[in-house]
């Protein structure tokens, strides 16, 4: 799913980690520009996990390196292959397909 798909929309990701700075910050990064060359703008907020709850009623979805314990109603995607650099694309399929799905 790399084709680039143009949205006037800006979609509004939840990027988290235990701590809400490092780990965050750097796949937050990598969101960005991954779905920038797919034509697809996203704003992040960068939280600790705790934290989720607490934006998740303005947000698209949720990407996190460590377990969200919290039922909420977006979509929580695991951002561990950010860190560990495999299946990196399959997670940025999966998260365009989410927020293309919103768009309709």
């Amino acid at each position: 799913m790399t084709d680039k798909t143009y949205t006037n929309k800006t979609y509004k990701i939840i990027v988290a980690c235990g701590t809400g700075i490092a780990t965050s910050t750097y796949v937050a990064i990598k969101i960005k520009d991954l779905l920038k060359e797919r034509g697809i703008e996203v704003s992040t907020i960068q939280c600790r996990v705790t934290e989720v709850v607490s934006y998740a009623h303005d947000a698209d979805l949720v990407v996190s390196t460590a377990q969200v314990p919290f039922d909420i109603n977006i979509p929580v995607i695991s951002g561990v292959p950010f860190l560990t650099g495999k299946g990196v694309e399959e997670v940025i399929d999966r998260i365009q397909k989410i927020l293309l799905e919103k768009q309709q």
